[in-house]
């Protein structure tokens, strides 16, 4: 594997307990590994201000703050705003994961709109981007994408070549972990062949989305090489060039400066 460098991991959850081991040495390791820059992404209030911790802590490591789907039917009154104060904060690029996942259970869609509904126009009056979290659910995805037209990602993209580019005509970059390298990814493969590499991010989503040959394990954005390595394949590209061209649309999307340095 061709070592890269100035790597940009877009979507991490560090804050995992799959981390509680080895936490602080993995992350002094990722500069030796390549990776640059990470945005570690919050799932609730809890996981929101520990990755704030996280982005506190290690200057090169960035927050997204919001509330999954699959905690959208246990919130508190208050949840919004407290949300809201913790997107306040200045190593806050960024309002997710937030969106729909029908993949477990689609009674409690209501209650999944109201959270991802107010969480975007909580994005809008805060005038920050927003991280897509989307599972069999693209129509009803693609419906409050197009009212509400965010800047920002659908993360781990499982969509087809044609709702790829209804969200390239809104605007939106399009995030691809590891599943791009296992042997069933047809789908995403020809969904990343019609991207313009200006509106590519490439993430680890890790702990989970080990790519090939790690499949099954647990994942470290210091196994984004071999992402971005099967990206480049298909955009027929260098890994290197590739993976320099996704961290530059990583901090335009979400404000942050090069050279893995952090302005607080």
């Amino acid at each position: 594997m061709e070592r890269l460098t100035g790597i940009f991991d877009s979507h991490a959850h560090y804050d995992d307990p799959a981390f509680d081991g080895d936490r602080e040495e993995l992350l002094g390791s990722l500069a030796g590994a390549g990776v640059e820059t990470v945005l570690t992404i919050g799932a609730d209030l809890e996981t929101s201000r520990k990755a704030v911790a996280l982005a506190e802590r290690y200057p090169f490591v960035w927050a997204a703050a919001g509330v999954h789907p699959h905690g959208a039917a246990e919130l508190p009154p208050d949840w919004l705003g407290q949300l809201e104060e913790l997107a306040g904060h200045p190593r806050v690029r960024a309002i997710g994961e937030i969106g729909y996942d029908y993949h477990y259970d689609s009674d409690w869609k209501e209650a999944q709109r109201d959270a991802f509904e107010a969480q975007l126009e909580l994005a809008a009056r805060l005038n920050k981007p927003v991280v897509i979290h989307d599972r069999e659910a693209h129509g009803d995805t693609m419906e409050l994408l197009k009212r509400y037209r965010p800047a920002g990602v659908v993360h781990c993209y499982s969509g087809s070549a044609e709702m790829a580019r209804e969200v390239l005509a809104l605007g939106m970059y399009i995030g691809f972990t590891g599943v791009v390298t296992f042997r069933n990814a047809r789908r995403a493969l020809e969904a990343a062949a019609i991207i313009p590499p200006d509106r590519l991010l490439v993430e680890t989503d890790c702990p989970y989305m080990a790519p090939e040959p790690f499949r099954g394990r647990r994942c470290d954005s210091t196994l984004l090489p071999y992402t971005v390595t099967r990206l480049a394949q298909v955009k027929g590209m260098a890994p290197q060039e590739l993976a320099d061209i996704t961290a530059a649309n990583a901090r335009r999307l979400f404000g942050i400066p090069g050279g893995g340095e952090g302005e607080r």
